[in-house]
């Protein structure tokens, strides 16, 4: 248990929300032109896929965040 704040909460924070808009930023100018002739079930598909793909790496960093350990 924390008994007193850190730096890397807020660090955290702040690196997680500007990952999470390059991200973003990167699919939403790339993924388009590359899926627009598909049909839409597979698009559909892709953007979900996509949109929950950034969810895999969030367990060990919010624990770094923590505890500062990757672990």
């Amino acid at each position: 248990m924390r008994h007193e704040p850190n730096w890397r909460i807020p660090v955290g924070i702040l690196g997680l929300l500007l990952g999470l808009a390059i991200y973003a930023i990167v699919i939403a100018r790339y993924v388009p032109s590359l899926v627009m002739g598909w049909p839409v079930l597979l698009q559909t598909v892709v953007y979900l896929v996509l949109g929950v793909i950034w969810l895999l790496p969030l367990k060990r960093f919010l624990i770094w965040m923590e505890t500062g350990r990757w672990g």
